[in-house]
């Protein structure tokens, strides 16, 4: 898929996203639990978004930095570690939040939660060869 055909999908997603309360409803991520996170770039300042899958940890947004089951961390996650305040909108509201990537135990507690409701994630980890990192999104105020 070229570019133009991608972000054209991602419009249409967000589009299903916003017209029902934060739910997808059509295609092939009907069903899944996303969010769309909006960080600034580490390196360009820009505003950049991405859709991504959720897990929840009482208040908290979980998402993974598996891109995918890619061999390397999505972009998003240097995003987050230069500039921690985002905005997310999931569940039919928006607001600010902090990312923090989690580490040791906690990162282990979070991916397990992850797993237990998205198991298609599971298979990250060998597919990768890495190490997913665990992102939480501690919402503002």
């Amino acid at each position: 898929m070229d570019a133009d055909a991608v972000a054209n999908w991602e419009d249409q997603l967000i589009a299903d996203m916003r017209a029902h309360g934060g739910a997808v409803t059509g295609g092939p991520l009907a069903g899944h639990p996303l969010l769309i996170m909006t960080s600034t770039g580490a390196k360009s300042g820009e505003r950049r978004r991405a859709i991504l899958t959720f897990s929840r940890d009482g208040d908290d947004y979980v998402i993974a930095g598996s891109a995918a089951g890619a061999p390397t961390d999505p972009a998003w996650l240097a995003n987050v570690a230069a500039n921690p305040e985002v905005t997310v909108e999931a569940e039919g509201r928006t607001f600010e939040a902090t990312a923090s990537v989690a580490a040791g135990a906690d990162r282990d507690r979070l991916w397990d939660g992850h797993v237990a409701v998205n198991p298609h994630f599971a298979a990250y980890p060998e597919q990768s060869g890495r190490v997913i990192p665990m992102v939480r999104l501690t919402p503002s105020g």
